[in-house]
């Protein structure tokens, strides 16, 4: 069994990967959010961290089109490292937002124009259909998302992309998309320290629904797009020495043992830090640890 498979495996419609993924943002160096505190990598150490993750069983990769530095850009170097490795990689990319080439964000896509956005996923990419299309939520909370998924499910019966499923968003949303086409996966920020997930019911509807939950922000928490840094929760600390474990290996198992449904795609630029992120995959919490975790009186 690889290491990435020791959390066990989930269905993206009919692609099964395992439960510990790999996230592409970090690739291009931090600067790709408005953060000017991380370097982005080298080609080549990309291509040969990706073929590491590969290696120990990381078949499942989160990346967009939209994830570019003025130097690097994640679906390139994901494309590379593809193009040089044998293996089945389910690649899971994001519509909806678009920057302009000198980074700014632009206004939420209409539907008419999602197509050219998956049409440049699929160019950067090399392929000739995409595994996974999220539709990236970006504006009102309030706003339907009926036309923008509806052009999404154009696209997928013409076979452009093989799956759908949606980011940033509220149960509400979900509810209105499944009548108009399947829905694999949600991708929302959740973590130990931001459960907004878990108040509004999206992770257990997810789950009612057979429907893969990827938090991303599980490392970084309440920091977002900055790396994750020391980690300062005494909580986290007591559960981590009580298993030898690191502080982060215990976020992310806490976000996996959220349920089976539940997937990780921590992403890093350090070997290391990636061995140590797909090992967690391993870890077992105790319901006496989880107690431990949870929100103080008050919230977290």
């Amino acid at each position: 069994m690889s290491a990435a498979a020791a959390a066990g495996t989930w269905k993206l419609g009919d692609l099964e990967v395992n439960r510990i993924g790999y996230g592409a943002m970090r690739l291009t160096g931090n600067g790709m959010m408005g953060n000017s505190d991380g370097a982005p990598i080298d080609r080549d150490a990309a291509v040969g961290l990706l073929h590491s993750a590969f290696e120990q069983g990381v078949n499942h990769i989160d990346t967009a089109s939209f994830y570019f530095s003025p130097l690097r850009s994640a679906n390139e170097l994901v494309n590379r490292a593809l193009a040089s490795w044998s293996g089945d990689v389910v690649v899971a990319t994001k519509v909806g937002p678009a920057r302009d080439a000198s980074g700014e964000w632009l206004a939420m896509a209409r539907p008419d124009r999602l197509r050219g956005q998956v049409e440049e996923n699929l160019r950067q990419l090399g392929r000739d259909h995409l595994d996974v299309v999220n539709l990236r939520r970006n504006g009102p909370a309030t706003a339907s998302i009926t036309e923008h998924f509806g052009a999404l499910a154009e696209l997928r019966q013409a076979g452009l992309i093989r799956h759908l499923g949606l980011s940033n968003v509220r149960p509400e949303h979900l509810l209105e998309a499944l009548p108009i086409a399947p829905v694999v996966c949600v991708q929302n920020s959740y973590g130990l320290d931001w459960r907004r997930a878990d108040e509004n019911g999206l992770v257990d509807l997810c789950r009612e629904q057979g429907i893969a939950f990827v938090p991303y922000f599980a490392l970084a928490g309440l920091q977002r797009e900055a790396a994750a840094g020391q980690e300062h929760d005494a909580r986290v600390h007591s559960v981590a020495r009580a298993h030898h474990a690191t502080p982060a290996q215990v976020r992310l198992a806490w976000t996996l043992h959220r349920g089976p449904h539940v997937l990780a795609i921590p992403g890093t630029t350090n070997p290391a830090h990636l061995a140590e992120n797909i090992a967690a995959g391993s870890l077992r919490l105790t319901e006496e640890d989880v107690a431990v975790l949870a929100p103080p009186p008050g919230g977290p």
